[in-house]
This record gives structure tokens, sequence and C-alpha cells, in this order.
């Protein structure tokens, strides 16, 4: 892959000793897929929280991985992003969570929707809280603020093709301050219910 991530080049250990990668993703996919149905579950009145966040994450990735809903303890890197030291990730969890609940609760034009669905997704894949699968549990949290102010859940991108560039792309500007093709990305999806 030419687009600066990287990608685990073997399966992680997990907890049924899956070798077969093809194998593992399909397990993936299917706890996220059950994640997704427990969010809309949900209350839409639901509080985040970092509880919740555990939750989403241990839904999805718990039948394979003994660090499923458990923050990172270890040093990562993405691409060119350096998240914080294991030992800020609560501290930055609780203040993520505090200032999204903030945002969600004063947000009321569609701009303000969107920088509230910007912050919801590129803040958590900034902190990198769990030691695998932030991407894909920061678009299920981002889809719960997308349900809490009345839009459709987002598909952000696909894993292969033109639209996970872009969406890399986008990323890369965030990194830089600029969140204008993010917030065009999240535009061209947004769908009110």
């Amino acid at each position: 892959m030419n687009d600066d991530t990287e990608w685990t080049p073997f399966p992680d250990d997990n907890l049924l000793d899956i070798t077969d990668k093809s194998q593992l993703n399909e397990y993936e996919a299917k706890g996220l897929a059950i994640a997704e149905l427990f969010v809309f579950d949900l209350d839409i009145d639901v509080q985040l929280s970092t509880g919740l966040v555990l939750t989403l994450h241990r839904i999805a990735f718990g039948e394979l991985y003994d660090w499923a809903g458990k923050w990172r303890t270890v040093e990562v890197r993405v691409g060119q992003l350096v998240p914080p030291p294991p030992n800020q990730v609560l501290q930055l969890m609780y203040q993520f969570i505090d200032n999204l609940n903030f945002k969600l609760s004063i947000s009321q034009s569609v701009q303000e929707h969107l920088d509230c669905l910007i912050f919801a997704h590129y803040e958590f894949i900034k902190i990198h809280p769990f030691n695998n699968g932030n991407d894909r549990t920061g678009r299920i949290l981002m889809n719960i603020v997308a349900l809490k102010l009345g839009y459709q859940p987002l598909q952000l991108y696909y894993r292969e093709g033109e639209s996970r560039k872009a969406y890399i792309n986008a990323m890369k500007a965030a990194d830089r301050g600029d969140y204008v093709p993010l917030n065009t990305l999240l535009s061209e999806e947004l769908t009110p219910f």
C-alpha cells in the first residue's frame, strides 16, 4: 500500500489462533457488525463516556484479542502520526469525551454538526487510545454522534480504492491543521434522517 499507513503484515496474536488473514478479517468484520448493531440499540440520549468507548471496542474485538476494551499500554506510530504516550491516554480520553459532549450540547447549525463530527473522529484518532482498531472504533463513535445529531451513519471511506486515498489525505491535512478536506468528505455523506 502506498498511502503511508502501516498495516500489520501478519495476523496479530489472537485468542483463536487464527493464522489466515482473510479469516481474521472476517472475524473482525463480524465483531464490528455486532458493535454497530449495539449502537442501533442504544437510547439516542445515551451520554457519551469512556465506558461506552471501551464497551464498543470490547464488543468489536473481544472475541479475538485480549487487548480489546483496554486502553493502550504501548507506544504506537500510525504513518506520520505519533500518538501520545500510553500514560496520557486515560486523561486525554476523559478530556476528549467531556469536550465532545459539550460540543454536542451546543451544536445547532449544519457546520457546527460537521465540526462536531470532525472532532469526534479526528481527535479520537489523534489520541489512538487502543493497540489496534482505533479507526474502526472512531468511526463507530462518530456515527453515534451522527445519530445523536439526526443524521444517518457515515461510511467515510471504503477499505481500498480512491475513497481511502481521499480519507488518508484528509487526515494528513488535519494533522497540519487543515480540516477542510475532512469537512468536505463528511459533508458529502451527511444525510439527515
